[in-house]
């Protein structure tokens, strides 16, 4: 049997889409540096696009519903993501812990107890495991109009998928679960079109996290950023999120 883990549990209201990814790579330090756990449930205030570190910021004007959107750019790969009716949340661990031990692990646990939480609703959900296989360059621009093994599929369709960084010493995966269509990506379904089911963030949050801390073998209790915490997210907010050169071009002299 796996030893359970403490682990801290943010239960986080909507911020702004620039606050959100400040405080995902605040704990990705405070993981390297203290040598914990820490699993953040965190909401949206408006519709937000947020580009993949590796997208070009131009490559935004190929999808007109969510121009007028706010954009940042997140630490972690893949495609552009409309950050609206949906519940995110981040994950972060130690490199030497051993859900750290293969980039594809915490991918599986993590979409798999998602999975059995969707099914304890009677919704049927399923992993990915035909990927596209197109070049970069092909590759769609929305997240949730690729596939990639291990993704989140509800009758063909998309509807979560992570991403992770793995910097020296910890390692941050945050991903989404669409639960209701955006007038900012109208191409996507989620959960309510697919299934006629409405569920709020905190109901979903409420349902899936059971799940996820058992299938990691973690355990916690919810609490909040302390004074220093706040105020390191707010820096990094200041050098790196909140700037036009981190969004645009993932300036250097803004990122380390």
């Amino acid at each position: 049997m796996t030893a359970s883990t403490e682990c801290r549990l943010l239960l986080d209201p909507p911020a702004s889409g620039a606050w959100n990814m400040a405080v995902d790579d605040m704990l990705l330090e405070w993981s390297a540096e203290r040598g914990g756990c820490c699993w953040r449930f965190y909401g949206w205030q408006q519709a937000t696009l947020s580009l993949g570190y590796f997208q070009q910021y131009a490559q935004r004007q190929q999808h007109p519903s969510s121009r007028d959107c706010p954009a940042v750019r997140r630490l972690t790969g893949g495609g552009a993501i409309v950050h609206d009716a949906e519940l995110t949340y981040s994950l972060v661990v130690p490199s030497g812990h051993r859900l750290a031990a293969r980039q594809s692990l915490l991918y599986e646990t993590v979409h798999a107890s998602l999975i059995e939480a969707l099914a304890d609703m009677g919704i049927p959900a399923a992993l990915c495991r035909q990927p596209a296989s197109l070049p970069a360059a092909a590759e769609p621009f929305l997240c949730f109009q690729r596939r990639t093994l291990g993704d989140v599929l509800l009758s063909e369709t998309k509807i979560a998928g992570s991403a992770q960084r793995r910097r020296r010493g910890a390692v941050l995966q945050h991903g989404s679960v669409l639960l209701r269509g955006s007038p900012a990506a109208p191409e996507l379904a989620a959960v309510e079109e697919l299934t006629g089911r409405v569920f709020t963030p905190e109901k979903f949050a409420e349902i899936w996290l059971p799940k996820a801390l058992g299938r990691l073998a973690l355990f916690g209790r919810p609490q909040l950023l302390s004074p220093h915490e706040q105020g390191r997210a707010a820096a990094l907010l200041k050098i790196r999120y909140s700037r036009r050169r981190w969004t645009e071009s993932r300036a250097r002299d803004c990122a380390e």
